[in-house]
């Protein structure tokens, strides 16, 4: 019989890729961990891991073919503690979720405090961060990208589309030449991402609407350029669900220029039975079905569900 234990600390070194940050995450000795995966590496009579100092310890292939096997024990025993301990009846627990630095910053930090307020007796962790999650990694229980995942074990659904348009400081627009028509544009100067550091292709816009674009400010923070936009030097490509919420820019030429995306959101299959993780699940997609009019620039406030005289929350159509 395998030791759960020893399974455990191959999880975390396979996640980690070092052993001194599996030790820390599970608060144990450097030692401690590398005996463990020793030991399991003599009962299973193979070599789990590559270790070198450049790239720290990768899966061999019956490493990743044991990281299979031991995701889904790892699974099981989550639900089957929820179940016996009671908290599948009771929302409560921890939940971490990873998204987009800015629908993480503009939507979703304020939709999780109000969650919070609905279920106290969860607690959450945040992450709005411009790259992709990996949940094979256990980084989040939930992640919300520009991209469906390809393969994997995971419960995945669309979450909704959202807008893009060209804004620019009212100031600006007061200041500068005119833009009448998108033969404008080229007099203008532009706030963009940093090329070479774009973490998905779906951020590669701004060429397709200024072809010979002066981008004059670079980032790889969303966040960044819409501060940088709100000092009136140039103009900007944002998501309406930041723009629109802000008086200070106004949209340029909001009938010919919009960029139309998708996030998605999902999670391992073997947290469909987590009633902590469906609960946040089914109030997130509620919550940003409410919201269409700003994720599409329409409207400039962001709406929260309605609650129960009284009660805990009155999420429709899930919770």
């Amino acid at each position: 019989m395998l030791d759960w234990d020893g399974i455990r600390y191959f999880l975390e070194v396979a996640r980690t890729q070092r052993v001194s940050a599996a030790a820390q995450r599970l608060g144990v000795r450097h030692s401690t961990v590398s005996r463990r995966i020793q030991a399991l590496e003599r009962e299973l009579n193979a070599v789990l891991f590559n270790k070198s100092k450049a790239s720290g310890f990768t899966l061999t292939e019956d490493g990743q073919r044991f990281f299979a096997y031991a995701e889904r024990i790892e699974g099981t025993l989550i639900n089957a503690r929820e179940e016996i301990s009671g908290q599948s009846q009771a929302v409560s627990g921890h939940l971490r979720v990873g998204s987009t630095e800015g629908f993480g910053s503009y939507v979703l930090a304020p939709l999780m405090v109000d969650f919070q307020r609905r279920f106290p007796a969860v607690t959450l962790d945040i992450m709005p961060v411009p790259r992709f999650i990996s949940l094979s990694k256990r980084e989040a229980d939930i992640a919300i990208s520009l991209e469906r995942p390809q393969r994997g074990p995971y419960l995945c659904t669309k979450l909704l589309d959202y807008s893009l348009k060209l804004y620019g400081s009212k100031a600006y627009l007061v200041d500068s030449h005119p833009i009448r028509s998108k033969a404008d544009l080229p007099s203008h100067t532009f706030i963009g991402y940093v090329e070479e550091l774009l973490f998905s292709d779906h951020l590669r816009y701004l060429e397709d609407i200024v072809s010979d674009a002066r981008v004059i400010f670079k980032s790889t923070s969303v966040v960044a350029q819409y501060h940088a936009a709100l000092q009136g030097q140039s103009l900007a490509i944002l998501p309406c669900f930041m723009a629109a919420q802000d008086t200070r820019l106004q949209a340029v030429l909001e009938d010919e220029i919009e960029v139309r995306r998708s996030f998605w959101m999902y999670c391992h299959e073997d947290l469909r039975h987590s009633s902590r993780v469906m609960a946040l699940w089914d109030f997130l997609k509620a919550s940003v079905q409410l919201n269409q009019g700003l994720m599409r620039g329409d409207e400039g406030t962001l709406k929260y569900l309605p609650r129960e005289a009284g009660g805990n929350a009155a999420v429709a159509q899930g919770i």
